[in-house]
């Protein structure tokens, strides 16, 4: 990984949060860790990271030159003891995070805890904007990222970030500037951020996710739902009808608007009627800021699939492959599924993260010709859905990938959409991509290989005189 450069010169920042010479803790050293520790280090604060695994050792020397201690292996209390805060990253489960904190207190004069944040709570104290806030299960990224090209289309200075890019301290610490602040908020960060007060939040569903990192369904909605916590009458709240009764029973006083797809943009490139809805969850969040329909429309137009969503890889020999390594969720999972009229080969497997995988049983028997498991959880998938559509099993997604590329008839499509995270195979879900990547740009390139009179004969086609 690439590391910040952390650099303590000007341009200054100021927090209510810190003063110079407090000992803030930080925990997780990825990316959104690296832009606390240097926005902290800006701050004069005396900066502690912490995460299980080692640095490379450049960015340890970094650190050190720059007067931060890091401490690698398990946390233990006696790293908060002299904490007067601490900052966390939206991949550390606060379930785990919490336990340890509040065992330094008996190390601290008072016997007090230290407040915990995270790394977005403590970059919302660090800018002033008006923010666009997008949380939900699935489709965060695509909503997020619509949002953001309407609103550029519409001439503002936009910065695009939280849980998608660049960190929000990151951009703090840059000295960025931008009219609209558009965040893409996962449960983690709703769950540590204290302040967000979002102008306009959108929640696009809600399923079973991270139920292997919250400590229950009703601490994961209640982390998704304290978005529109800080709301007033003057604020924007735009949620999918399924979660409208939810919001009013929880008695936020937001204005409230639900969406769903429509034929508002038809000229977008992004396939399935999810994507419609996300379009018009998008639109109605921009228009709050002056931007047209006609000025919406032309980013839509313009506006690509993003990596590793629905992306259509390439086509051998008649058969279709799509990387939707992001479908993390059984929800998306079904997105994913409606989104093709051609029989499906699924590629499925990995780390199980909750979910109800029975009720995908027409989605399959309509879609889906044959399920190819690979990696963990092959004993939930089997149990779920034996008897509905064929299965196979392999270890690796590769030996599975070559399964299903034997079996795949022209007009087909191949959907690596594992419905799990990929910490069983895969650093993450970009990594499990771009191996699927791999391997269809190898089997490309075998195909391109052949001479065409053989190529016509594997496809089944009569070479032509």
């Amino acid at each position: 990984m690439q590391s910040p450069s952390i650099n303590t010169q000007a341009p200054a920042l100021s927090s209510p949060m810190i003063m110079a010479g407090d000992r803030v803790v930080v925990v997780g050293a990825a990316a959104s860790g690296r832009a606390v520790v240097k926005v902290l280090l800006r701050l004069g604060a005396r900066v502690r990271l912490l995460d299980l695994r080692p640095v490379e050792p450049e960015y340890a020397a970094q650190l050190k030159n720059d007067g931060a201690e890091f401490q690698p292996g398990e946390h233990r209390p006696e790293h908060f003891a002299d904490a007067a805060l601490v900052v966390t990253s939206p991949g550390v489960p606060l379930a785990r995070l919490e336990p340890v904190v509040r065992a330094s207190a008996a190390l601290r004069q008072g016997n007090t805890a230290p407040p915990i944040i995270g790394e977005l709570e403590l970059g919302l104290s660090l800018v002033q904007a008006p923010i666009i806030a997008v949380t939900g299960t699935s489709g965060k990224t695509t909503t997020a990222s619509m949002v953001a090209a309407m609103l550029e289309a519409g001439g503002k200075r936009v910065f695009l970030g939280g849980n998608i890019g660049t960190p929000l301290c990151e951009f703090a610490a840059n000295g960025g500037q931008a009219d609209i602040l558009v965040l893409e908020c996962s449960s983690f960060q709703l769950s540590s951020s204290l302040s967000l007060h979002p102008r306009v939040g959108i929640f696009l569903n809600l399923a079973e996710n991270h139920l292997d990192q919250h400590r229950s369904m009703q601490e994961y909605t209640d982390a998704k739902f304290s978005l529109f916590a800080r709301q007033g009458p003057d604020d924007l709240a735009i949620l999918h009808p399924d979660l409208v009764e939810e919001y009013r029973r929880r008695g936020f006083t937001g204005r409230l608007l639900s969406y769903g797809p429509t034929d508002r943009f038809p000229q977008s490139r992004l396939v399935g009627r999810h994507n419609a809805a996300n379009a018009e969850a998008a639109w109605l969040a921009v228009r709050e800021f002056g931007i047209t329909e006609t000025e919406a429309a032309k980013a839509i137009a313009a506006f690509a699939p993003l990596e590793n969503r629905i992306e259509t890889l390439a086509v051998l020999s008649g058969v279709t492959c799509v990387n939707d390594t992001k479908c993390t969720t059984v929800e998306a999972l079904a997105a994913a599924l409606n989104c093709f009229d051609q029989p499906i080969i699924l590629l499925a497997g990995g780390i199980f993260k909750g979910g109800d995988l029975p009720s995908l049983a027409p989605l399959l028997r309509q879609r889906v010709r044959h399920v190819a498991l690979y990696g963990a959880s092959r004993e939930i998938f089997e149990a779920a859905w034996k008897g509905l559509v064929p299965l196979s099993y392999d270890t690796t997604m590769g030996e599975a990938f070559a399964r299903a590329l034997a079996m795949a008839a022209g007009g087909e499509v191949i959907l690596l959409s594992p419905a799990t995270s990929s910490f069983d195979q895969y650093k993450n879900y970009m990594e499990r991509g771009n191996h699927f990547r791999q391997l269809v740009t190898e089997q490309l390139q075998r195909v391109e290989a052949v001479p065409s009179s053989e190529q016509g004969e594997q496809d089944g086609q009569g070479g032509q005189e």
